[in-house]
């Protein structure tokens, strides 16, 4: 693969010899969403040089009307062709970080918040916050309904995937766009689908996230269908997860890796993971972040809800893959519960907080949990100490209001708007009538 560009002068080469004529500047707002507007190539050295500005006001959680204006920073290093836009006068994207006029980093940009983890990570002593999710996705007909292309299960290879084509035409653009893929399949629901990018440092991640995720809804769209990160759109099916591996690297070598344990973990992952444990009720705003998310984490669907960890079993929260001799550097942790409806830079960066909190603190990871979680009575799991997720977006925002781990990560600014955003949802939600409510209640009652 290419090396990323450095300067603005490898830019604005590459654009040269590409016949690019448009950049996008993308960046995010706090709940993840993707923004972007475009300047011309003739206008790339200012840009560079000194940002484009434009009114904050208008992007979910960014500052009001009276403190609004806002200048993007494009980072060179995202510089990429869309293979999707056409190859004459052809159109370019590069990831900005948000500044102020002041040229400060601006506090409400997710981007930051993940800056922010990763230097306390360094201050640490370590390198490397390498993550891998795995991002399912379904495919429905259009985008006004659920109408499923298959009933397809999990790795099937037959005319009942009607998306190997739509997945096959992603994973070559993801790759043209500097995103290396592992493997794809269809998943187990019908109609669903999972690209499996191979991991990376968490911020180029965060930036491949929302990079796949617009990827994978121009190709369907290419194909007259919808892509939908939706966590759990069909009753009854399992959601889409985002399963995300995480290791710690210290001078290359990986620092989850311990030849002496009988896990093969070192004292910095186990700390790491019960970072992870002790935090996820605090942290499931983050990961679940919408009202439909706790559709999908609820026992039964693969969907992990109790606060464990284990090597083989799915049903608790953490997996931790099994060692194979030669590949020490693939020792991990896997967390089974955020979903790709997430704010990826948000999420890997309270990951890496709870992560690190532990190591600083030196919590110790109980023992592994390895029967199946969903098959113990309450009172069997509360006897073992297993906690369980909360179960509405209403309870997880407000055990996050009352977090200094989730106010440290996102600061000040940033976690105020968020909370009251999701408050917000969570109330519009809650007055909502709904159509199983008046087919149990309306005629009986």
């Amino acid at each position: 693969m290419a090396e990323a560009p450095a300067s603005t002068e490898d830019v604005k080469a590459i654009c040269a010899e590409r016949d690019i004529r448009f950049i996008r500047l993308w960046f995010t707002d706090v709940l993840g969403q993707l923004k972007s507007f475009s300047v011309g190539v003739d206008e790339l050295d200012d840009a560079m040089a000194g940002g484009m500005g434009f009114d904050g006001s208008s992007i979910t959680g960014f500052n009001a009307i009276e403190e609004s204006d806002m200048i993007a920073m494009p980072d060179p290093s995202t510089f990429a062709v869309l293979p999707w836009r056409p190859e004459e006068q052809g159109v370019a994207r590069m990831f900005c970080d948000i500044v102020t006029p002041e040229r400060t980093p601006y506090e409400g940009d997710p981007r930051h918040v993940l800056r922010r983890a990763l230097a306390r990570m360094e201050e640490m002593g370590f390198d490397t916050f390498n993550v891998g999710p795995e991002l399912e996705y379904f495919l429905f007909r259009d985008q006004h309904g659920t109408e499923v292309l298959d009933e397809g299960g999990y790795f099937d290879l037959t005319t009942l995937d009607a998306g190997s084509d739509q997945r096959r035409e992603t994973v070559l653009a993801l790759e043209q766009l500097g995103i290396d893929v592992e493997y794809s399949h269809h998943e187990v629901g019908p109609s669903q689908h999972e690209i499996d990018m191979r991991y990376a440092p968490a911020l180029k991640m965060a930036d491949d996230c929302m990079t796949y995720r617009i990827t994978v809804k121009e190709y369907a769209m290419k194909y007259g269908w919808h892509a939908t990160f939706m966590p759990k759109p069909l009753l009854g099916e399992n959601g889409s997860g985002m399963h995300t591996h995480m290791s710690l690297f210290r001078d290359g070598s990986n620092a989850f890796y311990d030849s002496n344990d009988e896990f093969f973990l070192s004292d910095t992952a186990k700390a790491f993971i019960a970072g992870q444990l002790r935090h996820a009720r605090e942290m499931s705003a983050i990961f679940a972040q919408w009202v439909n998310s706790y559709k999908r984490l609820v026992p039964g669907y693969e969907a992990p809800v109790y606060v464990a960890w284990s090597r083989r079993n799915r049903s608790a929260l953490v997996r931790v893959p099994l060692y194979h001799p030669g590949r020490e550097q693939a020792t991990r942790m896997e967390l089974r519960c955020p979903d790709p409806a997430c704010n990826p830079y948000l999420t890997f960066a309270v990951l890496l907080q709870a992560g690190l909190e532990g190591i600083e603190q030196g919590y110790e990871l109980p023992e592994p949990m390895e029967k199946n979680l969903y098959h113990l009575s309450p009172e069997e799991r509360q006897r073992q100490g297993i906690e369980q997720l909360p179960e509405t977006l209403g309870e997880a925002v407000e055990i996050a209001a009352g977090s200094e781990l989730v106010l440290r990560t996102l600061g000040e600014h940033m976690f105020n708007r968020f909370i009251e955003i999701k408050r917000r949802e969570w109330e519009d939600y809650r007055v909502q009538v709904t159509q199983w409510e008046l087919d149990r209640y309306l005629s009986v009652l």
